[in-house]
């Protein structure tokens, strides 16, 4: 109920109002004869979307965990290569790292014997384990700036007081080091997930056909141009809504604890 009741405000209910007018427009008076014959190709597309998005996430957070470590309390050893890799990421264009993992590494591996005649081969053939290698290493670099702020941010006295118990090195960063970070970051993370998701229409460039690519050869056969981009569009917001949704519910599951309390 409590859920319900914000949606039931005068303003909402004017926007989500003329938000069914605009569909109810568009599926009277636009053209979507094109989409029974593009279906299955559009499903796998948006498979293939939201395949790359949970897997680059998770593995470049799994990445950004050390970096952000290492950057916050690291020996300079380790925190000066972390600090380079995340200001590299950072600072050149996504769509240049792919390029460059595709035709850079695409073009390198096939010289090498060991590896044409490895069991790898058949997938490094493929541009999908260059793209999601690309994807890993921008969120890993996006994140690992973030959690460095959230290891930086956890309440110091706790982690004394933990050590003045004798609480091995490991077990503190398990159970309150690390929990604590990702508790504080939970918001800035929903909203990056967000971002990497509308950053996965660039692996098109290199031949992997997800939803974005689906709707760019729609656009070629067909030559219809504004059905396909709006129900793009109205795809993204779909599942951007259901991630702000997951991460609202996670927070609200583990409130986010401030510095000091």
């Amino acid at each position: 109920m409590r859920m319900i009741r914000p949606m039931l405000m005068p303003h909402r209910l004017v926007l989500i109002g003329l938000a069914v007018a605009l569909v109810v427009w568009c599926a009277l008076t636009l053209r979507w004869d094109w989409l029974p014959k593009y279906m299955p190709l559009a499903m796998e597309g948006l498979w293939r979307t939201v395949w790359l998005l949970a897997a680059s996430t998770f593995l470049g957070f799994l990445l950004a965990v050390p970096l952000g470590f290492a950057q916050a309390v690291g020996p300079w050893y380790l925190s000066t290569p972390a600090r380079v890799f995340c200001t590299l990421i950072r600072g050149t264009p996504l769509l240049l790292q792919i390029w460059l993992l595709y035709y850079g590494l695409g073009s390198v591996f096939p010289q090498i014997d060991g590896i044409r005649d490895s069991v790898l081969w058949p997938y490094l053939r493929q541009a999908w384990p260059y793209a999601l290698l690309a994807l890993t290493l921008s969120f890993a670099g996006y994140e690992g700036e973030v959690m460095r702020g959230a290891f930086a941010g956890v309440n110091r006295g706790q982690l004394e007081a933990a050590r003045s118990f004798g609480m091995p090195r490991f077990t503190l960063f398990r159970r309150i080091w690390l929990p604590q970070a990702i508790n504080n970051v939970l918001p800035t993370l929903g909203g990056e997930t967000i971002l990497q998701l509308k950053a996965t229409p660039l692996v098109a460039t290199i031949t992997v056909v997800e939803i974005f690519a689906v709707s760019s050869r729609v656009r070629q056969d067909t030559f219809v141009i504004y059905e396909p981009l709006l129900l793009l569009a109205l795809v993204y917001m779909v599942i951007a809504g259901l991630i702000a949704l997951a991460f609202r519910w996670l927070e609200n599951r583990v409130p986010t604890r401030r510095p000091g309390s």
